[in-house]
């Protein structure tokens, strides 16, 4: 436990940021899911599944959520899939 006013004032708020990045993970995480279903159905609503997809990911790399890297490597293999690059 923390024993400083700071150190609890820390604590409180790394526990408020946790919960809004793993809400935020866990978005990311269901739309891949979801494009990666779309995908192996051939189906056409994949490619505005990708877009979303793609948003949601520079939003959380603006947020600092996910790495910038991993975002890029993330929106690349989405976009691979449909033979864009």
């Amino acid at each position: 436990m923390a024993n400083t006013k700071s150190a609890i004032k820390a604590a409180r708020q790394a526990e408020r940021r946790a919960a809004r990045n793993r809400s935020v993970k866990t978005r990311i995480k269901t739309l891949r899911k979801k494009l990666d279903t779309l995908l192996a159905a051939k189906d056409p609503a994949a490619k505005d599944v990708a877009a979303t997809y793609a948003s949601a990911m520079d939003r959380a790399t603006k947020s600092g959520v996910v790495h910038r890297n991993a975002a890029s490597r993330a929106k690349s293999h989405a976009s691979k899939a449909f033979g864009l690059k």
